[in-house]
């Protein structure tokens, strides 16, 4: 099957090239009228029929342009440039191998014809500086096409299968229309949404970030944007789609979105129910739905390099354990029931901008698993054999809103405020086996068989008041925040386990360990923070940003865990624990920044010091207390470069120091036995972790050939880094304690060229990047050192011949050498690759052809494991209706019926491979209403595999 789908991509790359052997070549040169040659002046070769575009490019220094191994044909020949009158002629092909047109003059813009030229000479593609601008009249879609169809014909443009998008080799961070942001960050709500046939232009190009427009100061930084302008009679009206489907096995699911918007008001409403695993309110449809106000730089006012990571609100990294709450898993693995819905309201106008919105999410999972997991020892190994059952349940309700005014040219006004309510359940049950060695023949440790169920309920608030002051002296700049959190939980567990120990027999136990405990957990959590932040204009290269930042966080927990025995309900005095604890955290810093003619770099440095105080007892009433304070103070330098070389090549790189606080739990010196085989101990030794990183890259597009390229490399090092100590007894039971070593690190390179082969019809994409990692942990007082060597390289090809039949083919490989300094007898290498591949054709009478195949592979010959999965979706869909705006879809998912969850994976000094029970072959029948009309074309959808 491999071998198969990479003949058919070299296939396809033979084709392409093929292509090529064309009969003549066409040259030039385009002057103005004194005969001096225009550099890069955007050259465009038409079939005169239709207008379609057939190759392009841009003159070199000389004015000189040239098209080769074209067909013999005749061609138009049109030219932009800026400042000049659109040039065009007709190219009939001479004698010959060349057709040489000599000098072509173009006549200076008289401003008066401008609009005339503008509206009766516009060309299908031009280039001025980093901005590259279609017509989409000139790029034909299918009837009914979403602008995300219409992108995947455009040159430069690239489609990514999870819908993303990418231009000219970057990213794209934002998508606007007519300048605004369009609901959110989230590229798909536009491009999924409008149709194509609503765009007159769409305009790729650099634009500042956040942080430069708002502090009217560069940073060097920009953002890939695209922008969409709508047409006049598209400026006003709404769009929606209502989809709903039944399938084999009771499989239904069912979407309904509706957006309407004009120039200052935004609505949208959302809803969707399924279990086809197809995801509930994912991150993207909450982005998608929330709107244009869903996020903007600043908003939780956290100034100075770094933003907001400074310190985190959310928890210590160990919220399952002191807050109870739902267990969680991946939407593709097991089987997931999902309901989702909600509005939202965007208001925007010059000087106001309000955002509201209100969505609840609800997601049921039933997930079965086997896995097998091997610990490498000084001397020795153990291997867990785990057969486990997961019953999940989350719902949560979200709301929020954000207000934006400007007080006038020089004060804005920020209020924010978010709210979640949430509550969940999960029930779990194991049956776990520990065998010494490799191989479950070996002799047998520890038989476990675990049953736990726990509930919770939740309540978040988040409150932030930003303001912001320009002054007249341009780059001048004042803001300061001040912000008010808090988080409510609360939850019950039942945790219970049989633990039989085997020592001197395999049949019989030597010793039987049984848990029935208990377990409520309320916790409390607030959080009162403000920044500042001064900009100052030493001249105008030179500027001065002065920081300082204030957050003291308090966590209130009680935890009473009851042994529960025939007699009642007792106390355990050894895991039940009650704290109080204060974390104040001040950080001041300045950086110092110098912006000339593309050239950004910025240098600064920042004190910061932490301070834990906190006590801890059995339970609120103990009287015995034991109080822990830690003050730590560490100096965190930062170092920023942005160089434009110009002609759309870029230089980046930085440095700076971040640092981690250890969190409560790993400071408490108490000893944590609620699982008999894994014991956790605390240690009030801990520092802060510091990390130093460091990256350099480099970016190039060529817009006359869209050619593109970037490579980097990043390196990491860790001081103090917190890690888990293991000491395992005979028993196999494992004791852990956090401690601090130095000497982890990671470096990665990356790399990735990609070209058209030919221009408009097909695009070759190759990427690699190499990986190591470092890292150190004490085993039974034994320092391990596990290094991973991590190789990926990958291909992707597009070949879009016509707007009847395309071809998206695709191929990655990774690689990763695993090596165990205490134990080189068990250095492994894990290789797991995937080949993909989709087709798309357009049959008579509006019927549509569509399937999607992938084949992963995962195999560690180390330890026998060598699994693949080959998954193959097939659809057939006809429009229907006026105007195309219905759609009836029959599909089949996973033909081959060989879905499974699958994991293969090294890490520390741990090997696992998992296998989860999955949705798995079924077909559905569905239909789609439109109200702009159904989306159509063969260009691919951005569905996953």
């Amino acid at each position: 099957m491999k071998k198969i789908l990479l003949l058919c991509m070299c296939c396809i790359a033979a084709l392409t090239v093929h292509a090529q052997s064309g009969r003549f070549t066409i040259k030039g040169i385009i002057a103005d009228t004194a005969e001096v040659g225009l550099p890069e002046a955007t050259v465009m070769l038409l079939l005169p029929k239709d207008s379609s575009l057939v190759n392009f490019g841009r003159t070199d220094k000389q004015g000189a342009f040239e098209f080769k191994n074209v067909k013999r044909i005749p061609y138009l020949l049109k030219v932009s440039y800026v400042g000049y009158l659109p040039y065009q002629q007709n190219v009939k092909p001479e004698d010959g191998d060349v057709t040489d047109l000599g000098k072509l003059g173009m006549k200076f813009l008289n401003q008066d014809l401008y609009e005339v030229v503008i509206k009766t000479a516009r060309a299908p593609l031009s280039i001025k500086g980093d901005t590259v601008e279609y017509d989409p009249r000139a790029f034909k879609v299918p009837p009914g096409s979403t602008v995300e169809d219409l992108l995947r014909r455009l040159p430069g443009m690239q489609v990514e299968q999870d819908g993303s998008l990418k231009a000219q080799g970057e990213t794209v961070k934002r998508v606007t229309v007519d300048g605004k942001r369009f609901f959110g960050d989230d590229v798909k709500a536009a491009t999924k949404n409008l149709p194509a046939e609503a765009i007159s232009k769409v305009q790729v190009f650099n634009d500042k970030t956040e942080q430069s427009r708002i502090s009217g100061v560069d940073d060097g930084k920009h953002e890939k944007t695209l922008n969409l302008e709508l047409k006049d009679s598209h400026k006003k009206g709404g769009f929606g789609k209502a989809s709903i489907g039944a399938g084999t096995d009771g499989r239904v699911e069912g979407k309904v979105n509706y957006n309407r918007f004009n120039e200052k008001n935004q609505f949208s409403v959302i809803g969707l129910g399924n279990n086809t695993n197809s995801g509930g309110m994912s991150w993207d449809d909450y982005q998608d739905f929330r709107g244009s106000q869903s996020f903007n730089w600043g908003d939780d006012g956290d100034f100075g390099f770094g933003g907001g990571r400074y310190i985190s609100f959310g928890g210590d990294g160990d919220e399952e354990s002191l807050t109870i709450q739902a267990g969680r898993g991946g939407q593709n693995r097991g089987f997931n029931k999902n309901w989702a819905g909600g509005a939202n309201y965007n208001f925007d106008e010059k000087k106001t901008k309000f955002n509201t919105s209100y969505y609840y999410n609800q997601t049921s999972q039933d997930l079965d698993a086997n896995s097998r997991r091997t610990n490498f020892l000084n001397n020795s190994t153990f291997t867990t054999l785990d057969t486990n059952s997961r019953r999940n349940f989350n719902a949560n309700h979200r709301g929020g809103l954000r207000f934006e005014k400007n007080l006038d040219s020089l004060n804005t006004l920020i209020v924010l405020s978010n709210v979640r309510i949430g509550n969940g359940s999960a029930d779990y049950g194991s049956h776990q086996q520990y065998f010494r060695g490799n191989n479950e023949v070996d002799s047998l440790s520890t038989m476990s068989d675990v049953s736990n169920y726990s509930d919770f309920n939740s309540f978040a608030l988040g409150n932030t008041a930003i303001f912001r002051h320009k002054f007249r002296k341009k780059g001048r700049n004042f803001a300061a925040s001040v912000g008010y959190n808090i988080n409510n939980s609360d939850g019950d567990a039942i945790q219970k386990s049989a633990n039989r120990f085997y020592t001197s027999s395999q049949n019989e136990p030597d010793s039987v360990i049984n848990i029935n405990q208990t377990n409520t957990t309320k916790s409390l959590r607030n959080q009162i923070k403000t920044s500042v932040l001064y900009i100052e204009p030493l001249s105008k290269k030179f500027f001065l940003e002065s920081f300082y930042n204030f957050s003291l966080k308090t966590d209130d927990v009680d935890r009473d865990v009851f042994d529960v025995t025939e007699s009642g309900r007792e106390l355990n005095v050894n895991l039940s624990r009650y704290y109080k604890n204060k974390t104040t955290f001040n950080r001041a810093g300045t950086t110092l920044r110098y912006s000339n003619k593309g050239f950004n770099v910025s240098a600064g440095l920042g004190a910061q010091q932490i301070r834990l105080n906190g006590d801890f007892s059995v339970n609120q009433s103990d009287p015995v207390k034991t109080n822990i304070t830690r003050e730590f103070f560490n100096w965190t330098p930062n170092v920023s470069l942005n160089f434009d070389l110009k002609n759309n090549r870029y230089l980046y790189g930085g440095y700076n120091v971040s640092v981690q606080e250890p969190n409560v739990r790993d400071l408490q010196p108490i000893v944590d036995n609620s699982n008999p085989l894994f014991i956790r101990v605390g240690n009030p030794n801990l520092v802060p972790t510091l990390t130093h990183s460091g990256n350099l890259g480099f970016n190039y597009f060529n817009p006359g050939s869209f050619v593109q390229m970037f490579f980097g490399v990043y390196y990491t090092k860790f001081e103090n880094q917190v890690i888990y100590n293991q000491t395992v007894s005979e028993n196999l039971v494992t004791t852990t304690m956090a401690t601090n070593i130095s000497g982890g690190n990671s470096f990665s390179l990356y790399g990735n060229y990609g070209f058209p082969i030919v221009k408009t019809k097909s695009n070759l994409s190759i990427n690699a990047q190499y990986n190591r990692n470092n890292n150190p942990i004490n085993i039974n007082n034994v320092l391990n050192e596990t290094t991973t060597d991590g190789y990926n390289w990958g291909l992707r090809l597009d070949y879009t011949p016509s707007d009847k039949f395309t071809v998206y083919t695709n191929a990655n490989w990774n690689i990763s050498d695993t090596r165990y300094s205490i134990s080189s007898g068990q250095n492994q290498q894990i290789v797991n690759t995937n080949y993909g591949a989709e087709l798309n054709y357009k049959l008579p009478k509006d019927i549509y052809f569509n399937s999607r195949f992938s084949y992963n592979s995962y195999v560690n010959k180390r330890f026998g494991f060598d699994q693949s999965l080959p998954i193959l979706n097939l659809s057939v869909y006809k429009t229907m209706l006026k105007s195309k705006k219905g759609e009836i879809r029959l599909s089949a998912f996973d033909v081959f019926n060989k879905n499974r969850g699958i994991s293969n994976n090294a890490f520390g000094n741990v090997v696992s491979q998992e296998q989860v029970r999955t949705l798995a072959r079924y077909f559905m029948l569905s239909f789609t209403y439109n109200m702009r009309g159904v989306a159509h074309s063969v260009r691919r959808k951005g569905y996953g595999y």
